[in-house]
């Protein structure tokens, strides 16, 4: 049995009560004062002391004609972008945890001898020290030279929680960084490379520093060498001034929401992700703009800066790769993570646009990044390069399926839930 018309009707019944609350008029002008407001707050935010968030430049809220931009030329004609497909990670009955990433490079204009180039990791973990498992101290080669594999494991005893997200993190951000290193050489200073995601690896970093008995990759060989990469990923295109940015589609930061919740506790916010505050503040139905004219535009913020975040307060001081970061090229405000919000009305969708402080201090250079960005949205919603880049490295349920099957003395560990519900088509 499922929902009768009268389990819908009295549903309804509560939904139109809920909603009532939130009725407003879109040109309430208390609610648009809130708004510019907190905007203004924004030019540099601060708590116990330290600056959350800075403005570069002034505060303020751009909107771009998507048929303009159509007709506009392309500010970078040559784009890469880097994604990683995954089994996602696997326990079997025997205590042993897995996960496969495949990462590849694409290219627009599409050049074949990219696309070929793959990097496949496999991670894995158990908690038992008499378990070999025969790993890569290098990387193999196959197909020609056009692929690298590594299987690498966890130590036994660094995770007693979070398994499967941290070893699932560790296999996705060592082939994406190791690929993008990989594949250096082929990007050329004027091209525009596109990351999928943040430029960061959060979780990582996080687990890095947090001193923690459930989850200790501190002493993780792999996970410092991730960090590492990434260091040597910045510091590559901060030396040579080539444009990157990370797209990251479903932003979840909610680090600005919270420093104003606390810095001004009276203020009402009833935004708990940053996200949701841009979103309301990029709308130009706040306006009195009718929708249909709205999606027209693409609106955006300035870029910003956070400086005190803790990828940089762990590469300032508490990093276990300090030693090395001594002698690192540039000032730890280079590795600032730097950011603007763009807003898609016809999607519905606000996608926040990622870029190391070392690149966004150059002015012209970070117009050319911010119109590139816009350009893509107005072409294809989203970046076209970044879509095949997921086409071409997205491992497929079939397959991830004979994947797993082709274990013959491990069982997968399934549960009800495994057993109710099909595995869906996402990486």
């Amino acid at each position: 049995m499922t929902l009768e018309p009268v389990h819908i009707k009295e549903i309804h019944e509560i939904v139109d009560r809920i909603d009532k609350c939130f009725k407003k008029d879109e040109n309430d002008s208390d609610d648009n004062e809130k708004v510019r407001n907190i905007l203004e707050r924004l030019r540099k935010l601060e708590y116990n002391g330290k600056v959350v968030l800075r403005s570069i430049g002034p505060v303020r809220r751009g909107k771009a004609s998507i048929e303009r931009m159509l007709h506009s030329e392309d500010p970078f004609p040559v784009s890469y972008s880097c994604d990683s497909g995954s089994t996602t990670a696997k326990t079997f009955d025997n205590g042993l945890y897995i996960d496969f990433c495949h990462c590849a490079m694409a290219c627009t204009p599409t050049d074949l001898d990219v696309h070929s180039k793959r990097t496949i990791v496999a991670a894995a973990y158990t908690l038992s020290d008499k378990v070999y498992l025969n790993t890569s101290n290098d990387w193999e080669s196959f197909d020609e030279g056009c692929g690298r594999k590594k299987i690498i494991q966890v130590q036994p005893g660094l995770l007693n929680k979070k398994v499967t997200d941290i070893l699932h993190d560790i296999a996705l951000y060592l082939s994406e960084s190791e690929h993008i290193l990989w594949m250096l050489d082929s990007i050329g200073n004027d091209d525009f490379f596109i990351m999928d995601g943040p430029i960061y690896p959060k979780r990582i970093m996080y687990w890095m520093v947090v001193n923690s008995e459930d989850v200790n990759i501190s002493i993780d060989p792999s996970s410092r060498k991730i960090i590492q990469n990434y260091i040597d990923i910045m510091d590559h295109h901060i030396e040579n001034m080539k444009p990157l940015v990370g797209f990251v589609k479903n932003p979840e930061d909610m680090q600005i929401m919270l420093a104003l919740r606390k810095q001004e506790p009276e203020l009402d916010l009833p935004w708990l992700v940053d996200a949701q505050f841009f979103k309301n503040a990029l709308s130009l139905e706040r306006t009195g703009m009718k929708r249909r004219e709205a999606e027209k535009y693409i609106t955006y913020t300035n870029w910003f800066v956070q400086p005190n975040q803790f990828y940089e307060k762990m590469l300032k001081s508490t990093s276990p790769l300090v030693a090395e970061l001594a002698d690192s090229k540039f000032d730890a405000e280079d590795y600032a993570l730097s950011f603007f919000m763009a807003y898609v009305p016809k999607l519905n969708t606000i996608f926040k646009i990622e870029s190391p402080y070392g690149l966004v201090k150059n002015e012209e250079l970070r117009n050319r990044m911010t119109r590139k960005v816009l350009y893509d949205l107005a072409l294809n919603g989203i970046p076209k390069t970044l879509s095949k880049a997921d086409s071409i490295a997205k491992i497929p349920v079939p397959e991830r399926k004979n994947i797993i099957d082709r274990f013959r003395n491990s069982k997968i560990d399934t549960n009800y839930n495994s057993v109710r519900w099909d595995e869906k088509d996402e990486r």
